[in-house]
């Protein structure tokens, strides 16, 4: 039995605000690459599939050696792991300024970037659902607002400075942010609660009917034999192919239809600051109504956004597609992490949500891809679009027939 400390401030708050910045730095930076995307297309004159192929092999590696992040964070624990990452993740962007042919676009970028990429949402994760019986929905939902926060400011922050200094005084300043902020905020972590002589939930007893043990679920091997457990990741695949397919190409559809570029970054910005609502009220959702309804409700609402954009021809409309896409975004990330807890235990959450997860980074891989491929032949994302409803409709139907594969947790 743990023996319990009372802190003046229970060590879980830290780990709370070290997972948000790690968040919202990471996953914000990563976003930003949209508002790149003109700039480089100007200056360089390469294809748009071109452009999007260094986002999707960065997406790709990330999930794989998000597998081995969270194998190791199971085994070991987040903190060296994060800061090495970190600092291969900033020093991604500081190469990205001396940017002068495509392949070193796919080098600093998509192979550097992809691994410095590859903890920060399963480390992020996996630590709060270890810290985290009673309130683990709550407090993924303020941790995965930090990604809506990053969204919201990392874009706008890029799109300023590359107006006024260029797009290479730019990508040094992200680099900084990202050194600094996500280097430090990893070092803060430890694994679980044990760790600092504290219980789950800051040090609250879990309630009655809920495992006080950090490790019962499922093992890796057990897993892999639920069907279940694949078609958690065949949702988490269409969703990432949905998903990573809006963040890559919104910003230069928009400005396509007329749009300027800083009103352009403008939406997906808006989907970054809408999407934390999405996420916090998807967190308490998760307490109240359960996981397998917030993710039902998380896919409506992408079914819903993307019917809307086939039509979504003004500024207005394009803003108001933002509003309703951002709060599917924010809901589906903040669902994902808990659902797995939730059907498969904690005790080897780390390794089965980077599996998962992994799943989603190769539809988000496919997805931005095979957009410009689509508009590099036909001039227009109209058929993308369409294809996203299509996808979006599977994943809402897939999510219907899921079910435990452990006791609840």
């Amino acid at each position: 039995m743990i023996k319990q400390k009372t802190p003046k401030v229970p060590y879980s708050y830290i780990i709370v605000l070290a997972c948000f910045l790690i968040q919202g730095i990471g996953v914000g930076s990563f976003i930003a690459y949209g508002v790149f995307f003109k700039p480089l297309l100007d200056e360089f004159g390469w294809s748009r599939a071109t452009i999007s192929g260094a986002s999707s092999m960065a997406f790709l590696l990330m999930g794989f050696l998000g597998i081995v992040a969270g194998n190791l964070n199971d085994k070991f624990g987040p903190r060296i792991i994060m800061a090495v990452t970190g600092i291969l993740f900033g020093s991604a962007y500081f190469l990205l300024s001396k940017l002068n042919s495509v392949w070193q676009l796919y080098v600093f970028y998509g192979l550097v970037g992809g691994i410095g990429l590859s903890s920060v949402d399963v480390i992020a994760l996996t630590t709060i659902a270890r810290w985290f019986v009673w309130r683990r929905g709550m407090m993924t939902g303020l941790v995965k607002v930090g990604t809506g926060a990053g969204q919201l400011v990392m874009p706008l922050l890029a799109s300023i400075f590359i107006i006024d200094y260029g797009w290479r005084f730019a990508s040094v300043f992200i680099g900084i942010v990202v050194l600094v902020l996500l280097t430090g905020s990893g070092l803060l972590l430890r694994r679980d609660p044990g760790q600092m002589g504290q219980l789950p939930d800051g040090g609250r007893e879990p309630p009655r009917g809920r495992p006080d043990s950090f490790e019962i679920g499922l093992s890796l091997q057990e897993a892999l034999r639920s069907r279940t457990f694949w078609m958690v990741c065949f949702v988490g695949l269409l969703a990432g192919y949905c998903l990573m397919t809006i963040m890559v190409h919104i910003v230069p559809h928009a400005i396509d239809i007329g749009m300027e570029p800083i009103k352009a970054a403008g939406v997906l910005s808006t989907i970054g600051g809408v999407s934390m609502l999405g996420r916090l009220f998807t967190g308490m959702a998760i307490d109240r109504i359960g996981n397998k309804k917030s993710l039902i409700i998380c896919f409506m609402l992408l079914v819903l956004s993307f019917l809307w954009l086939q039509v979504a021809k003004d500024m207005w409309m394009l803003y108001l597609f933002a509003v309703i896409y951002g709060v599917a975004h924010g809901a589906f990330f903040t669902v994902i992490s808990p659902i797995v807890a939730r059907l498969f235990g904690i005790g080897s959450h780390g390794v089965l949500f980077g599996i998962i997860a992994f799943s989603g980074t190769v539809g988000g891989a496919i997805g931005p891809v095979l957009a410009g491929h689509i508009f590099d032949i036909t001039r227009s994302y109209q058929l993308v679009f369409l294809i996203l409803t299509g996808v979006s409709i599977a994943s809402l139907l897939l999510s219907l027939f899921l079910k435990p594969a452990i006791a609840k947790t």
